[in-house]
C-alpha cells in the first residue's frame, strides 16, 4: 500500500510538471523526490502550480515508509518514464535481477565487517540501492553516471533512502582518481564508445574503429578494484562472441579469475539481442586462484519457484565446493 501511495505521488507530480512543459517526466520525478525530501516545494513556479504540488505532497509527507518502499516506488515511476525514451540496452536493471545480484554479492562479502563498492554506470541507482538497502554491514559506495537526469534521480534516491553515496557526474571510462574498492557492481552499457582518444589508453581498445564500452568498463573495473576484489557485471550475452572478444578473453586470463557466467531468462528481455548474463570475476592477487570449474548456467524464469530454488541450491553448493563459502 505504501509503495502504491508513493508511486502515485511521484507519477502525478511528474505528469503535472511534464504537462506544464517545464520538465520531462523523468526530470519531474527528480523534482518530486526533492520536494518529498525537503518537505516543501522547492521549484520557483507560480502560486497555482505550487498549490497543486503542495496538495500532492501533503498526501504522502507524513507517510511512514521504509527504504525499500521508496526504491520500489521510484523504480516503477522510472520504468514508466523510460518506456520509449531510451534504448532497451540502457534500461533499468530488472527488479528480480537486482535481487539476484544482491544474493551473489552477499555470498562474496562473506564475514567482512565493512566493504567499499563502486558502480561505474549507476543510472537511477536501482541495482546499487538494492544492495545497500539489504546490507547487514556498512558499505561505502561510489557511483558514476554520465546522464544528468539519471544522476539526479540517483541523488534523490540516495537522500530518500538515507544512504551516503559519493555520486559523480562523469564518464567513468575516463581517468578516475577515486580510491580502489573491494567490489565493483555494474549493469554495463552496451555498444561502441565514441571517444577514441580516451579508449587509446586501454589494453582493450579496438585495433581499428570504435572500442566496445562494455569491454572498456570491464577493464576499468579491474583497474579500480583491489587485488583479490570481486566484480559483478551484467553483460550482453554476446560478449564472448563479437569480433573483439578474443582480446577480452586474453585480457581476463591475464588479470582475473572467471568465477561464473549466469544467463538470465530470455523472457526478461524484449528481444534475444538484448539478453544479458551475470558475469562474476575476481581480480588476481596474493593467494587467489581460479576455481577448478567456473559456474556456468542458464537461470530459470524467476517466476518458477521450484526451478529457481533448485538453481540456488546448486549455486550454494558451487560456492561451498569451489570457494569454501557457505
Amino acid at each position: 500500500m505504501v509503495v502504491e501511495q508513493l508511486y502515485d505521488y511521484f507519477d502525478k507530480c511528474a505528469l503535472y510538471l511534464e504537462k506544464k512543459g517545464t520538465n520531462t517526466y523523468l526530470e519531474g520525478l527528480a523534482e518530486a523526490g526533492e520536494n518529498l525530501f525537503q518537505h516543501k516545494i522547492v521549484q520557483p513556479i507560480s502560486d497555482d502550480d505550487q498549490a497543486v504540488l503542495k496538495r500532492l505532497l501533503n498526501n504522502v509527507d507524513k507517510l511512514e515508509y521504509k527504504r525499500e518502499d521508496v526504491r520500489k516506488a521510484l523504480q516503477l515511476a522510472v520504468l514508466k518514464g523510460m518506456k520509449g525514451a531510451v534504448q532497451p540496452h540502457h534500461s533499468m536493471t530488472p527488479e528480480a535481477v537486482s535481487v539476484f545480484v544482491h544474493y551473489l554479492f552477499y555470498k562474496l562479502l562473506g564475514d567482512k565487517e565493512k566493504a567499499t563498492v563502486l558502480d561505474l554506470a549507476v543510472g537511477s541507482g536501482n541495482l546499487l540501492y538494492t544492495i545497500l538497502n539489504q546490507s547487514k554491514v556498512p558499505l561505502d559506495a561510489q557511483a558514476f553516471e554520465v546522464d544528468e537526469t539519471l544522476l539526479k534521480l540517483a541523488y534523490i534516491g540516495a537522500n530518500l533512502q538515507q544512504h551516503e553515496v559519493n555520486l559523480y557526474h562523469q564518464d567513468s571510462v575516463e581517468r578516475l582518481s577515486t580510491p580502489k574498492v573491494d567490489f565493483v557492481v555494474t549493469d554495463l552499457p552496451v555498444g561502441y564508445y565514441p571517444k577514441d582518444d580516451v579508449a587509446s589508453h586501454y589494453e582493450l581498445k579496438a585495433e581499428e574503429g570504435h572500442s566496445y564500452i562494455h569491454h572498456l568498463m570491464v577493464e576499468q573495473g579491474l583497474n579500480q578494484v583491489k587485488d583479490g576484489g570481486f566484480l559483478l557485471f551484467l553483460v550482453p550475452n554476446f560478449i564472448f562472441e563479437s569480433e573483439q572478444s578474443k582480446a577480452l578473453h586474453e585480457y581476463l586470463k591475464k588479470h582475473a579469475h572467471i568465477l561464473s557466467l549466469l544467463q538470465l531468462p530470455q523472457s526478461m528481455f524484449s528481444s534475444e539481442q538484448f539478453g544479458k548474463s551475470i558475469f562474476v570475476i575476481q581480480k588476481k592477487g596474493n593467494g587467489t586462484k581460479s576455481p577448478s570449474q567456473a559456474l556456468l548456467a542458464e537461470l530459470p524464469s524467476f517466476s518458477k519457484k521450484e526451478a529457481l530454488a533448485d538453481m540456488i541450491q546448486r549455486i550454494n553448493k558451487w560456492f561451498a565446493d569451489e570457494l569454501g563459502i557457505l
